[in-house]
C-alpha cells in the first residue's frame, strides 16, 4: 500500500540560475504542472557553491509571480552549512526575501571533520529561524548523531528532507539508503517531520520521489509524517502562505 499517492509539493529542485541544472523556471513549473504537482519550491545554489547562483538572482525572486503556468512556486534557496557551529552562506539581508531555506553539506564548501563536528553544524543550522528543511542528511562522509539532531528538528519545527536523488542508483552521496533507514525509524519514533524533495536539476525529474517511496512503503512510515503530502499541511508545518 503506498504511503501517499504524489506530493504536492517540490520542497527542492534548481534551475538554470544553478550552473550545473539545465532547464529554466518556466520549463520546471511546466514540467510540474504537466505532472500534477500543487507547487514547487525553487531552490537553487546560494552563491558559496561553484557555480551557485548570484546573490543579486535571491534579492529579486520577489518579481515572481506566485503561479506560473498552472504551478505554484515558492522562493528559495540550498544554503551551505559553512562551519561546525551551523552558519551558512546567506546573510538575514538575502533571507528576508526568501520562503524556504534548505541548509545542506556540500563537499565543496564544508570540510569533512568528526561526528561532533558535524552534529554540532546541523543542530547550529537549525537555530536559524530562516532554516526549514536540513537537505540531504544521508551522506556517509558526513555522520552525525541522529537521534540528537531528529530530536532539534523536533523543536525547531526544521524538516528532515528525504532526497531522492540521493537515493538514484546514479548518486554520489554514500551511503543514503542505509543512513536513511536510521533517520525514518528515528523520525518515526520521535513524531518528527519530513519532507520528499527530488532534487531536480532538470525539467523532467520534478516531482520524481519513486525511489522515496519505495522506502517509505518499505519501512510503514507513516504519511502524516510527511509535511508536503499535501499544500495545506506544508502551509501549516511551515507557517507560508499563498
Amino acid at each position: 500500500m503506498k504511503t501517499i499517492d504524489m506530493i504536492a509539493i517540490d520542497t527542492h529542485t534548481h534551475s538554470l540560475a544553478s550552473s550545473h541544472a539545465y532547464s529554466s523556471l518556466e520549463e520546471m513549473a511546466r514540467a510540474a504542472h504537466k505532472k500534477g504537482l500543487t507547487g514547487f519550491i525553487l531552490t537553487d545554489h546560494s552563491p558559496g557553491m561553484p557555480g551557485g547562483a548570484h546573490l543579486f538572482h535571491f534579492y529579486n525572486l520577489r518579481v515572481l509571480p506566485r503561479e506560473i503556468h498552472g504551478t505554484l512556486v515558492f522562493r528559495g534557496a540550498e544554503a551551505n552549512i559553512i562551519n561546525s557551529s551551523g552558519e551558512i552562506d546567506l546573510d538575514e539581508e538575502v533571507m528576508e526575501h526568501l520562503e524556504v531555506v534548505i541548509a545542506s553539506f556540500h563537499i565543496h564548501t564544508f570540510p569533512i571533520g568528526t561526528i561532533e563536528d558535524h552534529t554540532s553544524a546541523l543542530l547550529g543550522a537549525m537555530k536559524n529561524p530562516y532554516v526549514k528543511i536540513l537537505g540531504h542528511p544521508d551522506d556517509s562522509r558526513f555522520p552525525y548523531d541522529i537521534p540528537s539532531v531528529v530530536q532539534a528538528a523536533g523543536e525547531t519545527k526544521t524538516l528532515i528532507e528525504m532526497n531522492n536523488s540521493s537515493l538514484s542508483p546514479r548518486a554520489f552521496r554514500v551511503g543514503a539508503l542505509e543512513n536513511y533507514r536510521m533517520i525514518l525509524d528515528e523520525c518515526r519514533r520521535q513524531g518528527v517531520m519530513i519532507t520528499l524533495g527530488s532534487d531536480a536539476h532538470f525539467s523532467s525529474r520534478v516531482g520524481e520521489t519513486d525511489h522515496c517511496q519505495s522506502l517509505l512503503e518499505e519501512l510503514q512510515f507513516p504519511s502524516e509524517l510527511i509535511a508536503n503530502a499535501t499544500l495545506e499541511r506544508f502551509l501549516s508545518v511551515t507557517g507560508l502562505s499563498l
